[in-house]
């Protein structure tokens, strides 16, 4: 069983950053994908980026490319998504998510097996 703990979330004025960490429990991350997604209330759980632990090949959705930058710390076993110039709309519950995938579905839930507990990020305007 593997255990992602996050960390790094909390509330920002529109334009500022956050960084958000993961930390899994084995060093082989718990799969060959690593992903970050979120929830808003009411509102379905989306991808937001992943990462190809192997190789560090990212992918990221369209709402986030040029803003969010998903990393792995192989040392720490951890994976790490900078938030910059945030926007009202990036507020929701960001997981941290862990699996043996293909890269087609690499921003698809249910394509996870492992979850963390969620981080609340909240974005003013």
């Amino acid at each position: 069983q593997v255990q992602l703990v996050e960390s790094g979330g909390g509330s920002v004025q529109a334009g500022g950053s956050l960084r958000l960490s993961c930390a899994a429990s084995t060093y082989a991350y718990g799969g060959n994908f690593m992903a970050w997604f979120r929830q808003a209330p009411g509102k379905e759980r989306e991808g937001v980026a992943a990462i190809y632990t192997p190789r560090g090949s990212e992918y990221y959705a369209e709402p986030v490319k040029g803003r969010f930058t998903i990393s792995l710390d192989n040392a720490k076993n951890t994976v790490y998504l900078q938030m910059n110039s945030l926007k009202p709309e990036d507020t929701a519950m960001y997981y941290c998510a862990a699996g043996d995938l293909v890269t087609e579905r690499s921003l698809a839930p249910d394509a996870y097996t492992y979850w963390g507990q969620g981080t609340q990020v909240t974005v003013s305007s």
